[in-house]
């Protein structure tokens, strides 16, 4: 059983945790098993999201990015990872993308999309120039601690107020 200090969170609530390694092992973990169930069906698989950034202010969630040839042909990945404790949500938003979220509370975000799309490249894009500018991780730490507080019951309104910051770091991402 995880520490609830370490993973997981209630559904539509915000609480941001201090980082911690303990969410590179788990992700690392959570990838080698997605390897082994999902095999040559991905192409590749990262961790994404803040909980990936190290020293970042996170909801204690791992996100995981899966890249995949094909969106359609990336169904064959749906029962295997439902056998993971998976729920499969659809695109949840965001066409040609696979989403997955696991337990209750939860603890992981799979984000499945098509390798070089948009999607793909802007979390990449996104987790490496945080990591690469620790002035703009600051920014969005202090942005996250504002608007937790704000939101701490609403987690739609928590995103979207996040989402300028975010898209104003992809075009910083894509000029560089």
């Amino acid at each position: 059983m995880l520490d609830k200090k370490i993973i997981g969170l209630a559904k539509g609530t915000v609480a941001l945790h201090p980082y911690t390694l303990a969410w590179k092992c788990l992700y690392e973990e959570e990838r080698e098993t997605m390897k082994d169930v999902l095999g040559k069906a991905i192409l590749d698989i990262q961790h994404v999201g803040s909980t990936s950034i190290p020293a970042m202010i996170a909801k204690p969630i791992i996100d995981i990015a899966v890249a995949v040839d094909s969106f359609e042909g990336a169904t064959v990945t749906i029962k295997p990872l439902e056998n993971l404790g998976y729920e499969y949500r659809g695109e949840l938003g965001i066409p040609r993308r696979h989403y997955f979220s696991k337990g209750d509370p939860c603890t992981h975000h799979i984000h499945m999309v098509e390798f070089k799309s948009r999607e793909w490249i802007n979390h990449l894009a996104f987790r490496d120039y945080l990591i690469q500018h620790p002035e703009s991780a600051k920014a969005y730490a202090d942005l996250k601690r504002t608007l937790a507080k704000m939101f701490a019951m609403d987690r739609k309104a928590y995103t979207e107020g996040k989402a300028a910051f975010i898209n104003k770091i992809l075009q910083l991402a894509d000029s560089h």
